[in-house]
């Protein structure tokens, strides 16, 4: 198996947590290091590594792959410059600040015959497999509408200055926006139009932190929310179909297993308990069904998989930087439609 060398660019939650164990879980990858600023942490979890002083030097290293998993506000900057080195990427979401830095990235990429992927991990989330397969299945007939929610409860500001100070980066609808945005576009396409509601409402917040999103489709509607200040959960997916519904509460472990430092594998791992399964409640060929559906399991390994292939095999990345273009597309109709108070045609 042809190996490929990846280092990131920052070792704080998203490189220890949700990158890194899988670059040393798949046998296609070699871990390289880190660049790290101040902390110097990277070699407490893997002693062969390297932490690197500057991405100068990881670019001028024999890297291949490089993950931009820094500030949102410094995605466009950082990428670029790993494109122009020669470099392949994966970038974290949100992938830029603005559609026209998506574009760009994505015009440098194919002109160097790179491969840039954008790191929407929540796509192998077990929660989104299984509504993915409910629709596959056609188990709700012609879909009327859907409503995914991505809430927490956390009046606290953030002690991440970047995420708490305004700048181009800052704000929920960047933050889990493209979660949310990303998924429903997965499932569904692009939409016709947009409307928005985007609210600042935790003491002392200068950033949104409360986001309202309706995606217009010909024949259906889908809604995106996420909020700070909901104790009491929301199930994360409701969808009503012409022959039934399906209900999902947010239960993928992925990221509290990560957080613990367990370490993924290709066996057991993204397992939800039984009590988080879905509900259905629909008609197929005159029985009706009414209870607890089985949840598929979920791993990010899927994702670093398919970027793996993309690179040896000149497949398509598991997420396209068109992809991520079109998350911006709707951020900034969401953006627009919330200052305008109207619908957005796209």
């Amino acid at each position: 198996m042809k190996t490929i060398k990846a280092a990131l660019l920052s070792y704080g939650m998203s490189g220890k947590v949700f990158q890194a164990p899988f670059l040393e879980l798949h046998p296609g990858f070699e871990l390289l290091g880190s660049w790290e600023r101040s902390k110097k942490l990277i070699q407490e979890d893997y002693p062969q590594v390297k932490s690197y002083e500057s991405i100068d030097e990881i670019l001028a290293s024999d890297v291949d792959l490089v993950v931009v998993n820094t500030p949102i506000d410094t995605h466009f900057e950082y990428a670029k410059r790993v494109l122009e080195a020669g470099k392949h990427a994966i970038v974290e979401k949100a992938f830029t600040t603005t559609v026209a830095e998506a574009e760009e990235l994505a015009a440098l990429s194919k002109e160097k015959g790179l491969k840039l992927a954008v790191f929407q991990n929540r796509r192998w989330d077990s929660d989104l497999k299984t509504v993915r397969q409910i629709l596959l299945d056609g188990a709700l007939g012609e879909i009327v509408e859907a409503e995914f929610h991505f809430d927490r409860y956390n009046p606290l500001l953030s002690p991440k200055q970047h995420k708490e100070t305004v700048n181009s980066g800052s704000g929920i609808l960047k933050d889990l926006g493209p979660h949310l945005i990303d998924q429903a576009l997965y499932l569904f396409g692009f939409p016709k139009a947009v409307s928005a509601d985007i609210r600042t409402t935790r003491e002392n917040s200068v950033v949104d932190d409360w986001v309202d999103i309706l995606l217009y489709y010909p024949d259906f509607r889908v809604r995106l929310k996420a909020s700070f200040f909901v104790r009491e959960p929301n199930p994360a997916y409701v969808l009503h179909g012409k022959n039934g519904s399906f209900l999902k509460p947010r239960g993928d472990v992925q990221e509290d297993d990560l957080k613990v430092m367990k370490k993924p594998n290709l066996d057991s791992w993204g397992t939800e308990p039984l009590e988080k399964e879905g509900f259905l409640h629909t008609e197929i060929d005159g029985k009706i069904m009414h209870g607890k559906i089985p949840t598929l399991k979920g791993n990010y390994y899927d994702f670093f998989d398919g970027v793996y292939n993309a690179i040896i095999n000149d497949t398509v990345e598991p997420v396209t930087a068109q992809d991520g273009a079109r998350v911006m597309q709707i951020i900034e109709a969401a953006i627009q439609s919330s200052k305008e108070k109207r619908v957005i045609d796209l």
